[in-house]
């Protein structure tokens, strides 16, 4: 079983198999597989268009298992017209201020469910309680987009009527998402929970404001979904090789020359979502001590190391010094003061060979298993997996997650 926990279509997983590259907003990544159970759980906001769009696509590619079964949490929140109306809207607004958000509504949608006017899957499932809603929120919205924004309102019948068929469609999909891990966890079943951001686009943890909506921590993930804490066994903490970022926001080993632009290139950083450039740098390993400590993180999924073959020196980042020159090995919360911060480097030599083929941690070049090694070292966290290439089969697997 594979189930989501939180964000929504902001969040874009590219798959490579066999050669193939399909790209993922909100079913997640196991659905490929034939005999999984996947699931959309109650920490998501849910574009009902872009969600039978994905299932679409899925079935006319034949990427859709005919034994593999898609759930969706009744009570995941949906996005409605005026979400990403006000999100665009927003972040307008704002100009020079602007935090990158996709404008897909996710921001307005969570603000919604935490002042409890937001519209779950099961409202829309039933009209009475769907078209009282429903009327509230637009005359809301539509008083902000007129009085406050200067824009054009949104007309409730038509919003109704288009809802009204994503409902149809989605019927058959809607449970109790909560009920089913836990009868098939009583199975002995293996389950898989997926998030959508990194640690540091957390509501709560991150560089605010330039975060998304929701907890993206493993913490979340019982909540995301609807299960006790004590059902966790391990935490999988998925790290590239370099570090990138989407949008907004400090970044303290960016790289703004030829190293980061190849980085990029070969990399082939751009959001899955929003097609935007991510920006690159080298390894930020104090994002990645603290990310460990958010999360509880007992192995690490290191993923395109492959990227950084060719280049001859290497460097990974220890730790920061401060505007006042002060060393630090933590974050600070001080938007300020990490916008001041240099990094602190350690040099490490590079490799040229093609580590694409290897299957084994002791087939990598001698300096390609030291940049592992030292990630562990810094980090305390040992790896699990190493991925040489986009392929699903080109993946050094040295500890199963289960």
């Amino acid at each position: 079983m594979i189930a989501r926990f939180q964000g929504g279509d902001n969040a874009g997983h590219t798959l490579v198999v066999k050669g193939k590259q399909t790209i993922l907003h909100l079913i997640p990544s196991g659905i490929l597989h034939n005999n999984k159970t996947c699931i959309l759980g109650n920490g998501m906001v849910i574009n009902p268009e872009v969600l039978i769009r994905e299932i679409d696509e899925l079935k006319k590619n034949s990427l859709f298992p005919p034994d593999t079964k898609l759930y969706i949490s009744e009570n995941a929140h949906i996005i409605m017209p005026y979400h990403k109306r006000l999100d665009s809207a927003r972040e307008a607004r704002k100009g020079k201020q602007q935090i990158g958000t996709t404008g897909k509504g996710i921001g307005p949608a969570y603000e919604d469910k935490a002042s409890r006017t937001g519209i779950r899957l099961i409202d829309i499932l039933d009209n009475d309680r769907f078209q009282d809603v429903l009327k509230r929120n637009v005359e809301e919205k539509n008083f902000l987009l007129t009085n406050y924004f200067g824009e054009e309102p949104l007309d409730f019948e038509e919003i109704y009527r288009e809802y009204r068929r994503y409902a149809d469609r989605l019927r058959e999909y809607a449970a109790n998402a909560s009920l089913i891990i836990e009868r098939e966890i009583e199975k002995g079943k293996h389950v898989l929970f997926e998030g959508a951001q990194g640690s540091h686009l957390d509501i709560d943890h991150g560089t605010y404001p330039f975060v998304t909506s929701s907890s993206t921590l493993a913490g979340n993930a019982c909540c995301g979904v609807g299960l006790g804490p004590t059902k966790i066994d391990s935490v999988i903490g998925i790290c590239k090789a370099y570090t990138t970022r989407v949008g907004g926001g400090p970044f303290v080993t960016e790289l703004t020359d030829a190293t980061g632009e190849r980085i990029q290139r070969v990399g082939k950083e751009f959001g899955a979502t929003t097609g935007r450039k991510r920006r690159c740098g080298w390894l930020d390993m104090v994002l990645v001590r603290q990310s460990a400590r958010l999360s509880g993180i007992t192995g690490l999924a290191l993923t395109k190391l492959d990227v950084l073959t060719g280049i001859d020196t290497l460097n990974i980042c220890t730790g920061y010094r401060g505007g006042n020159g002060e060393f630090t090995e933590s974050v600070p919360s001080n938007l300020r003061m990490l916008e001041d911060c240099e990094p602190v480097y350690e040099e490490m030599a590079g490799w040229t060979e093609d580590i694409s083929g290897a299957r084994k941690i002791e087939e990598l070049p001698r300096n390609a298993r030291k940049y592992v090694e030292k990630i562990e070292e810094l980090s305390g966290v040992k790896a699990v997996l190493v991925s040489v290439g986009a392929g699903r089969e080109e993946t050094i697997v040295m500890k199963g997650p289960f």
